[in-house]
């Protein structure tokens, strides 16, 4: 009858306690590998990888605290472990390489933390002095290892790259804004800048992101310099560096508002300019520019009102539209003296377009007076002559002669008030001795009362009288 061979249980190796422990103080479990307990290793080994892993990914103080404790433990229970052991053996090669490894890890890690304290110091300085460049360059030197062995020490580091990254998104922002006046890219590079700004730390990169731009004003473009300042004015005071802005504001603002109204002066656009020589009127009314901004005022305002009398006059087709329906003033025009001045002739210029060039023109800017005529109608009656048609049959024509009135709204263009006379009366010769006409059907009604026949001097001596030459 055969038996299976019987194995009797391993014998544990003789282990030398403090073999044991400083193998264990590697934190890999070499001192449970000199006792041969795999098991024990393999959860050393586990719980070590566990450990580091947190505690680099969370950087915080209390999984150091845990690792340190686990380092403690794993020597503790190595070394009781071994003594416990009936078999014991001073083993000087095993005391020799496990201190070895031991020295290894502990100086290691010690020269890691202490590289990593020596990077987040220039770090730290890079950010106190307002370089941002640095301060990443420098936190680009953290490895793997110092995260292993100081990752709450490298970890503020991460902190102010990630605020630099802001702070070059809100430098970006603001450089747009100077390049094109836009306060949209302005807004959204303050808002970076107030959000870096209320993080420990970070005044003196956002102190030097703020002056890099501040230091861009004015710009090139005095119309993009208003609109920036103007903004930054509006912005009120939030108690902190951002505030430097306002400042520069207030020294930058004036000048280009002046020279904004100027440009757009140039380019016609006359309300946009009074706007910006008014705002520094009302913003810095004792600035040393408040006279030619009042001046500004004053040709944009006129402008403005040329603007609109040449508007008018242009939709003028008759005594009653355009500027004849709706006169305006133009504080520019000529002041308007008895003997002198010219005068815009609108509506029915039958009569008018035969007055001596001097007395008229074309030009609203050149005119101290505007006269709406309306079609002639008959004045004062001058004479009654009988006609007689010898291819009629019907009785002889009494024709009254009458005087050319032709109804008049003279306007004072300097003040858009309206002046007398409200008409004119033209003399001229009456009762033909031969009468043309026309008639129409077998009916002959005659031709109706008549016009005296004007000349040029009758016409120039009535509107002579009227406009006061």
């Amino acid at each position: 009858m055969t038996h299976p061979a019987y194995e009797p249980p391993r014998a544990r190796a003789p282990g030398d306690p403090l073999a044991v422990a400083l193998g264990n103080a590697t934190l890999l479990g070499f001192g449970y590998l000199l006792l041969r307990r795999r098991r024990l290793t393999a959860i050393a080994v586990i719980g070590t990888v566990v450990l580091v892993d947190l505690t680099a990914r969370t950087a915080a103080t209390w999984c150091e605290v845990l690792l340190l404790l686990w380092w403690a433990a794993g020597i503790a229970h190595g070394w009781f472990l071994a003594r416990r052991n009936p078999e014991q053996a001073v083993r000087r090669g095993q005391r020799a390489g496990t201190l070895t490894l031991a020295l290894a890890l502990v100086l290691t890690a010690a020269l890691l933390r202490i590289d990593a304290y020596g990077i987040e110091n220039r770090v730290t300085e890079a950010r106190e002095g307002g370089d941002c460049e640095a301060a990443v360059a420098a936190q680009g030197e953290v490895g793997w290892g110092h995260r292993l062995a100081g990752a709450p020490v490298v970890e503020p580091g991460d902190a102010v790259v990630e605020a630099c990254r802001r702070l070059d998104g809100a430098a970006a922002a603001l450089a747009r804004a100077a390049r094109g006046g836009g306060t949209e890219d302005l807004g959204r590079g303050f808002g970076t800048l107030a959000g870096v700004l209320n993080e420990p730390g970070n005044e003196q990169t956002v102190r030097s992101v703020l002056d890099t731009f501040l230091d861009a004003l004015p710009t090139d473009d005095s119309c993009d310099t208003a609109a920036l300042t103007a903004w930054l004015r509006a912005r009120g005071p939030s108690h902190d560096v951002l505030d430097r802005s306002a400042r520069t504001a207030a020294h930058t603002e004036p000048a280009a508002l002046v020279g904004c109204g100027d440009h757009l002066m140039t380019e016609d656009a006359w309300q946009q300019a009074r706007t910006h020589y008014q705002r520094l009127l009302d913003t810095y009314p004792d600035d040393t520019r408040a006279g030619e901004a009042r001046d500004g005022v004053r040709e944009a305002g006129l402008a403005i009102e040329l603007n609109h009398v040449r508007g008018l006059v242009e939709d003028a087709y008759d005594a009653r539209s355009g500027y004849c329906a709706e006169p305006a003033r133009y504080g520019g025009a000529p002041p308007y003296r008895k003997g002198s001045g010219r005068a815009l002739f609108l509506g029915d210029t039958e009569y008018t377009d035969g007055l001596p060039a001097s007395w008229r023109t074309g030009d609203p800017a050149k005119a101290a007076l505007v006269v709406c005529a309306d079609e002639a109608e008959n004045g004062a009656a001058v004479q009654t002559c009988p006609y007689e048609n010898k291819k009629s049959a019907y009785l002889p024509h009494q024709v009254t002669f009458y005087k050319v009135r032709v109804p008049l709204k003279i306007y004072e263009l300097r003040t858009g008030k309206r002046l007398d006379p409200r008409s004119v009366q033209i003399s001229g010769e009456s009762c033909p001795n031969v009468l043309r006409y026309t008639s129409y059907g077998t009916y002959d009604l005659g031709p109706g009362d008549q016009f005296v026949s004007t000349s040029k001097p009758g016409v120039r001596d009535a509107f002579a009288r009227a406009l006061g030459r």
